[in-house]
C-alpha cells in the first residue's frame, strides 16, 4: 500500500470516530463540559488531523508545481489523484457509499488549505463536490449508491451542468430542454462554462420538461442524472480563461442524448430545487476556497514586505505598509468566521441560505482586495509573473462570478434580511 493509501485511511478512521455527515447537532464544543461557557472556537483534534494533512499536501505537494499549471492550462490529474488517495476529495459522501461522511464545516477546512496551495487546484475538487451534492440530498439509495460509490472506488470526477450560454445568474431561463418518450427521456440543449466539463464521468443536468414558458420554474425544470459517455454528447475546447488555468471549464451540447427515467432525482419538476438547494451546502467552500487565497496572498506579500528595503529600511517599517497588512489581516479572520458560521448552520441541520450568500459575497470581494493590495505591496516584481501575487490576482476574480454572482448574493441576503421585518 502507498503512504498515501495508508494516510487516507487513517483519515477514514478519523472520520469514523468523532464525525458524522450534517448532522441534527452542532459540532462538539471543545467547553462543553463547562456550563454556561458558550460555544468554541477551538478545532477538535480530529478537525486539526484535516487541517494538517491538507495543508502538508498543499505546501509540499501543490505549491511548487502550481505555477506551471498555470502556464500550461494543464489539467492538474497527478495532484488530484494525490488529494483522493488522502481523503481530501469527496468528504462530504456518506458512509453508507464507502466515503468519510465529512460535514461541511471539515470540508471546508479541507478546502480552504487546498486553495492556499491553487484555487485552480481547489476548483477540479470543488466541482466535484458541487456536482454530487444534487445527489447527496435528493438521490435515491440506488442512484446514490451507484453514482457516489464509484467516486469512492477511483478518482473520477463529476460536474454540474446548469449553466447555459443565455442563463447564469438567471437559472430559469435555461433553454435545455428534456421530453419524456416511454421510459427515457430524450435532452437537448447547449450547457456553458461547465466545471470539470471534459473530465467528468457523470453530469447532474438541469432541463426543462415542461413545456409551457409561463409555468414557475419550481415546476418547470427537473434534475438528471447524465453518462459522460452517452451518444450525442459533444464536449468543446477547454476554455483558457484568466485564472485558475488548471481547472477545466467548458461547453457541452446535449444533441438528442437518451437518460433513463431511474436517473431522475426526486421527480419531474423537483429540478430547480434541487439545484438551489445544493448551493447551500457548497456555497460555504466556495468562500472557505476564498479565504484560502487571500490567506495565501497575506503571507506572501507579509514575507515580501520583511525582506524588500527601501530608504534604509525594511518596507513592513513604513506605516502605509504595514496598513495594509493589518486590513488585509482583518478582512482575512472575517471571511473565515463567515464561512465558518455558514458551515456550522448546515451541520446544525439548519437553513442557511443568508449566511451562506453573506460568507460567498465577503469572502469573494475580500480574496479580490487582499489579492490586489498583496501586488499594490510586491510593487513592480507583483506585475511580474515571476512572483506568486500576480497569479493569486488573477485567480481571485472568479470568485465574485462563479456559483452566484457577488450581486446575486446580495440579492438573496437582501430578500432573507428583509423577509424578517415581514414576517
Amino acid at each position: 500500500m502507498s503512504a498515501f493509501g495508508a494516510c487516507r485511511q487513517m483519515l477514514r478512521a478519523v472520520a469514523g470516530r468523532g464525525w458524522r455527515p450534517r448532522s441534527s447537532k452542532p459540532a462538539p464544543s471543545a467547553h462543553a463540559s463547562r456550563p454556561g461557557a458558550g460555544f468554541s472556537f477551538e478545532l477538535t483534534d480530529e478537525q486539526k488531523e484535516f487541517q494538517a494533512t491538507a495543508r502538508k499536501f498543499a505546501v509540499e505537494e501543490v505549491i511548487p508545481v502550481a505555477a506551471q499549471y498555470d502556464k500550461t492550462g494543464e489539467y492538474p490529474l497527478p495532484l488530484i489523484k494525490r488529494a483522493w488517495e488522502l481523503g481530501l476529495m469527496n468528504s462530504h459522501i456518506p458512509e453508507s457509499c464507502g466515503g468519510l461522511g465529512l460535514g461541511t464545516f471539515e470540508s471546508c477546512l479541507i478546502t480552504e488549505e487546498l486553495a492556499y496551495g491553487c484555487t485552480g487546484v481547489q476548483t477540479a475538487i470543488e466541482g466535484n463536490s458541487l456536482g454530487e451534492m444534487p445527489v447527496i440530498i435528493a438521490g435515491n439509495e440506488q442512484q446514490q449508491k451507484k453514482y457516489l460509490g464509484r467516486m469512492i472506488e477511483e478518482p473520477l470526477m463529476c460536474a454540474y451542468c446548469v449553466t447555459e450560454p443565455g442563463a447564469g445568474s438567471d437559472v430559469a431561463g435555461i433553454k435545455t430542454k428534456a421530453e419524456k418518450k416511454g421510459d427515457e427521456y430524450v435532452i437537448n440543449g447547449q450547457k456553458m462554462w461547465i466545471t470539470n466539463g471534459g473530465k467528468a464521468n457523470w453530469y447532474f443536468l438541469l432541463a426543462r420538461t415542461d413545456p409551457d414558458p409561463k409555468a414557475p420554474a419550481g415546476k418547470a425544470f427537473t434534475g438528471f442524472i447524465v453518462e459522460a459517455n452517452s451518444p450525442g454528447i459533444q464536449v468543446g475546447r477547454k476554455e483558457m480563461n484568466m485564472g485558475q488555468r488548471c481547472s477545466d471549464t467548458r461547453g457541452i451540447v446535449f444533441e438528442d442524448v437518451r437518460v433513463p427515467k431511474e436517473n431522475v432525482l426526486l421527480g419531474e419538476g423537483a429540478g430547480f430545487k434541487i439545484a438551489m438547494g445544493a448551493f447551500d451546502k457548497t456555497r460555504p467552500p466556495v468562500a472557505a476556497g476564498a479565504v484560502g487565497l487571500a490567506k495565501r496572498a497575506l503571507d506572501e506579500a507579509t514575507k515580501y514586505a520583511l525582506e524588500r528595503k527601501t530608504f534604509g529600511k525594511p518596507i513592513v517599517e513604513h506605516q502605509a505598509v504595514s496598513f495594509m497588512l493589518a486590513e488585509m489581516a482583518m478582512k482575512v479572520e472575517l471571511a473565515r468566521m463567515a464561512y465558518q458560521r455558514a458551515a456550522w448552520e448546515v451541520d446544525a441541520g439548519r437553513r442557511n441560505t443568508y449566511y451562506a450568500s453573506i460568507a460567498k459575497a465577503f469572502a469573494g470581494d475580500v480574496a479580490n482586495q487582499v489579492a490586489t493590495d498583496a501586488v499594490q505591496i510586491f510593487g513592480g516584481n507583483g506585475f511580474n509573473t515571476e512572483y506568486p501575487v500576480e497569479k493569486l490576482m488573477r485567480d481571485a476574480k472568479i470568485y465574485q462570478i462563479y456559483e452566484g454572482t457577488a450581486q446575486i448574493q446580495r440579492m438573496i441576503i437582501a430578500r432573507e434580511h428583509i423577509g424578517k421585518y415581514k414576517a
